[in-house]
């Protein structure tokens, strides 16, 4: 499989390499990249990437916890706070997405033990 960029200036890969395509080194690092002056250039990420990634680490984190609230368990306040502290984080968070893909900007409460 060759890396492909193609004459729209998307990304492709393939065995077959279409006319006018230049055949590069490797797959950009991320989504966010794109191919200029023959090199990855970061562009930075769409919103609803960031609210996406945000959303997936949020709810594992509340799923991490779910058990808690079985009905023959009683939860404590720690861990009532904490599960509030997950659900508030949109109103309190201002996430972005930094240049590797990762999540910035979100203070994650600490889980009780």
């Amino acid at each position: 499989m060759e890396h492909i960029i193609l004459e729209n200036g998307e990304y492709a890969m393939g065995v077959f390499i279409p006319s006018g395509a230049t055949v590069i080194d490797s797959a950009p690092p991320t989504k966010a990249h794109k191919w200029e002056d023959n090199k990855w250039v970061f562009k930075g990420f769409t919103q609803e990437a960031v609210d996406n990634k945000f959303r997936f680490e949020r709810n594992f984190l509340l799923a991490e916890t779910d058990w808690w609230a079985n009905s023959d368990l009683t939860m404590t306040q720690e861990q009532k706070n904490y599960r509030k502290a997950l659900r508030d984080l949109p109103s309190t968070a201002s996430p972005e997405l930094d240049e590797n893909g990762q999540l910035t900007g979100v203070t994650w409460p600490t889980k009780p033990e």
